[in-house]
């Protein structure tokens, strides 16, 4: 299998007919018999609910059951038919919020998220760790690697970052002074104190993404910005035990070619950083799960007004439809990383393949409510439950080719639940942003909040 760097990062990597997600087998899946849907329109809030509750069966009913941990894919003939112990340490961190949102919506109790996420730390610190970062897939039963390729078999410092993330959400909202709950932030410290984000780069000015045991920094692929990799340095800035200097971040991270924009989009929407037309619009959300980026800034961004801007461009673009896709409207927009009728892609307005991806536009919420919410009850209404089944909304569809997904990716169902409610409550952001060691990096690295 012939891997490439994809745009900027390894975590879209694009691979002949196989995707990093995964291996699937998506041309093959047959189009998925319709599922009864009510015939009465819900309320907004109703079907907010439903979708927070069915999405969160991913993470909870669908997850390894010696692990804890989520997995990757819902396919489980992918990866030779390793699908079924191929557990992912980033969206297994997206899981991790999920389960604070599951005990908020009354979906779970409180004991019974502290037991799983007792189980998720336990595996994690008896796993594989290298220099204290987690790989980007673990074997669920013997918490040891799975090579995301050759040369991948160590320490993925970027979805280390997903994961912490999520812990320390966690950390913030289990606060009780019970012995599971203390237990609980006792082994989320500990991971989280363990990481070396320090060495990660690579005795440099800047992270580097990867390192293996047994072939050290070959992949040599540095972190330079603008991507999902923000909240990568906000962590190693953050660190009590092993803190990256803030010249990483001001020297290496804004090194990167695509990292200054500036550009007006649509005679309307001034993007200040990234990519032509923005990119994926994963790149405003993994990072920004836990990260608030209300009132946010830097030295170089606002992170409301970049993440705003970058949906809005998103969108306009799916309207405007320059290609001529079957389908694209206000209603059904979205361009994101995900599964497609050939494989796997990061689709964007630059690398438009006709995919509309579910999670972009509703994992978009806080960004964009009325567009957001167009598209939500567009893609539940108007399909003919085609594009909806046991964990919420599939991954992905394409009209022109008549192609629906029978798929979900745990990266791709974590920002949807995560998201929808830091735009009913704010949560997560609350919680991660509570943390003092995350205000304390923060500031080491210029940003202000309102916050803090």
């Amino acid at each position: 299998m012939k891997y490439i760097f994809h745009i900027i990062v390894i975590f879209f990597w694009s691979t002949s007919l196989q995707s990093c997600s995964g291996g699937s087998d998506n041309n093959s899946n047959p189009t998925p018999s319709p599922t009864p849907l009510p015939q009465e329109q819900l309320s907004d809030n109703e079907l907010l609910d439903l979708v927070q509750k069915q999405t969160f069966k991913y993470f909870w009913d669908f997850a390894h059951t010696k692990s804890g941990l989520a997995l990757e894919r819902s396919n489980l003939d992918a990866y030779g038919g390793e699908a079924a112990e191929t557990v992912t340490s980033g969206g297994s961190g997206f899981g991790v919020m999920a389960i604070i949102v599951g005990v908020e919506r009354n979906f779970i109790t409180r004991d019974q998220a502290v037991e799983r996420l007792l189980k998720i730390t336990d595996f994690l610190l008896n796993g594989d760790r290298f220099h204290g970062a987690f790989p980007h897939w673990y074997y669920g039963s013997t918490g040891k690697v799975k090579p995301f390729f050759t040369e991948d078999d160590g320490g993925d410092i970027v979805e280390t970052s997903f994961m912490i993330q999520g812990l320390l959400t966690a950390r913030q909202y289990f606060s009780n002074n019970t012995t599971n709950e203390s237990l609980l932030r006792d082994n989320i410290n500990k991971l989280w104190n363990e990481v070396e984000w320090d060495w990660y780069t690579n005795n440099k000015d800047v992270l580097t993404w990867h390192w293996s045991p047994n072939y050290g920094w070959a992949i040599n692929h540095e972190l330079k910005g603008y991507n999902e990799a923000l909240i990568t340095y906000v962590l190693a800035a953050s660190s009590t035990t092993h803190a990256i200097n803030a010249s990483a971040y001001h020297n290496g991270w804004t090194s990167g070619s695509n990292f200054i924009n500036g550009n007006v989009y649509y005679q309307k929407w001034r993007l200040p950083l990234g990519f032509d037309y923005g990119g994926p619009l994963f790149f405003a959300h993994y990072s920004f799960l836990g990260l608030d980026p209300n009132g946010l800034t830097d030295n170089y961004a606002n992170y409301w007004d970049q993440n705003v801007n970058h949906t809005l461009i998103n969108h306009e673009y799916c309207v405007k439809n320059p290609k001529e896709y079957v389908g694209y409207s206000s209603a059904s927009w979205g361009l994101t990383a995900s599964d497609n009728h050939e494989g796997y892609s990061a689709h964007s307005p630059t690398n438009d393949l006709g995919v509309i991806s579910p999670t972009a536009a509703l994992s978009s919420f806080p960004y964009t409510p009325e567009y957001s919410m167009q598209a939500l009850r567009h893609f539940y209404y108007n399909f003919n439950g085609k594009l909806w089944g046991q964990y919420g909304f599939y991954d992905a569809f394409n009209e022109t080719e008549n192609w629906y997904s029978t798929n979900y990716l745990a990266i791709d169902q974590g920002p949807i639940i995560v998201m929808i409610e830091n735009y009913r409550t704010k949560l997560l952001w609350n919680l991660f942003m509570s943390c003092p060691e995350v205000q304390d990096g923060l500031n080491k690295l210029n940003f202000t909040s309102p916050h803090f």
